[in-house]
């Protein structure tokens, strides 16, 4: 992840994914310099998935794949670039297998969500757009410049967006929802 001048790279909770961090580390290289690379150390677990970025706040999940240590050392690292951050733990959302399965950050203080985060206190202050339960994986959309990114299926939600004004692109995501891949698990932006 990226913030200020320098990245975070994460320890993924999945065992099967932490050869990942080394090719990303010498493909940022090309972009950072080295020094400006962190990396999430043991025991810290950190995925990107729990990670929900809202303007110069940071929403931290604490899940099955993120623990408080990861946590921890990413709101610290955050906090020495002037950013702030607060811990929201999901641990106990069955539905969700990230932070962001539930939450979206669109701007304007707008986020999307499923009815299970819509009432927590690291939300408040924030405008809700409501997810319906049939179309809870919608909360995973991904707004880039004046679009966002819509799983088909979401219809309800598509319109919504386009009633306050969003321009929706609808994806066909049914593929990547059967191994529990969303829009922003297919996202690489900086």
């Amino acid at each position: 992840m990226f913030a200020g001048s320098g990245a975070m790279l994460t320890r993924p909770g999945a065992l099967s994914r932490r050869g990942e961090v080394r090719g990303i580390r010498e493909s940022l290289c090309t972009f950072l310099p080295a020094s400006s690379i962190q990396t999430i150390q043991t025991p810290g677990m950190l995925d990107g998935g729990d990670i929900c970025e809202a303007g110069n706040h940071f929403f931290i999940g604490i899940s099955e794949r993120t623990n408080q240590a990861g946590a921890e050392q990413l709101a610290a690292w955050l906090g020495s670039s002037g950013f702030t951050s607060s811990f929201v733990d999901i641990r106990q959302e069955k539905t969700l297998l990230h932070l962001k399965s539930g939450v979206a950050y669109l701007g304007e203080d707008r986020l999307v969500v499923t009815d299970a985060l819509a009432r927590r206190k690291e939300f408040a202050g924030y405008e809700h757009i409501l997810v319906s339960q049939r179309e809870e994986y919608g909360a995973n959309c991904v707004r880039i410049n004046d679009r966002v990114l819509v799983p088909a299926g979401c219809m309800k939600l598509a319109e919504d967006l386009e009633r306050l004004g969003y321009r929706t692109i609808v994806l066909e995501m049914s593929e990547f929802q059967k191994m529990d891949g969303g829009l922003s698990c297919l996202s690489l932006r900086f």
